[in-house]
């Protein structure tokens, strides 16, 4: 009788631990949703550390297995990313659908996929840090903003630095149009 209990606990014990074995196997990983989230009035910019709603125009988010990191404006986002090193992380990148939103207030229930959208670069629409790419999940209302405002429509692909600082350039240019000769004189550090 002794050696049955033996044998069965022998059995028992060897079942234990091929479960555990079993499990720790079995790595669950927890799944985190790369969907976009809203902005809220204390984000800051990953990039600028300005305060996000303080500022026209869509604004861009970046999602990956680290978390979000959100942007005070497309061209924030798009610069970002364009970094090699960003590239690698592999995020899901978000724009505001300015066809269904209002300029001075994005609404993020209309958050599209940055790489599908369509974007008019060159508006004298302002946004956080200037003039800004409006973003757009139809080329028609790209279109429409373009013809009416000025600029040109682009593809999430043929955005690429120049095309920034061209944004900036403009910004620029456009500051020194409206100064005085006693601004332009003190912004140049004359």
């Amino acid at each position: 009788m002794n050696n049955l209990y033996r044998t069965g606990g022998q059995a028992l014990l060897a079942m234990l631990l091929a479960f555990g074995l079993a499990a720790c196997g079995d790595k669950q990983e927890v799944q985190q949703s790369l969907d976009p989230v809203a902005f809220h009035e204390s984000d800051e910019c990953h990039v600028c550390g300005m305060i996000i709603a303080d500022f026209p125009g869509p604004k861009g988010q970046a999602v990956d297995k680290a978390g979000v990191k959100k942007f005070c404006s497309t061209a924030e986002m798009l610069g970002w990313y364009l970094q090699p090193e960003n590239k690698l992380l592999d995020a899901k990148l978000y724009v505001h659908d300015m066809g269904k939103s209002e300029w001075a207030h994005p609404s993020d229930e209309h958050l599209i996929d940055a790489r599908t959208a369509w974007y008019v670069a060159g508006t004298p629409l302002k946004g956080a840090m200037g003039v800004s790419l409006a973003s757009f999940a139809d080329e028609q209302q790209a279109q429409q903003l373009a013809a009416e405002h000025g600029g040109r429509v682009l593809r999430f692909e043929e955005i690429d630095h120049a095309v920034l600082q061209q944004g900036a350039d403009m910004q620029h240019h456009d500051m020194h149009e409206h100064m005085s000769e006693t601004e332009h004189n003190d912004h140049a550090g004359h």
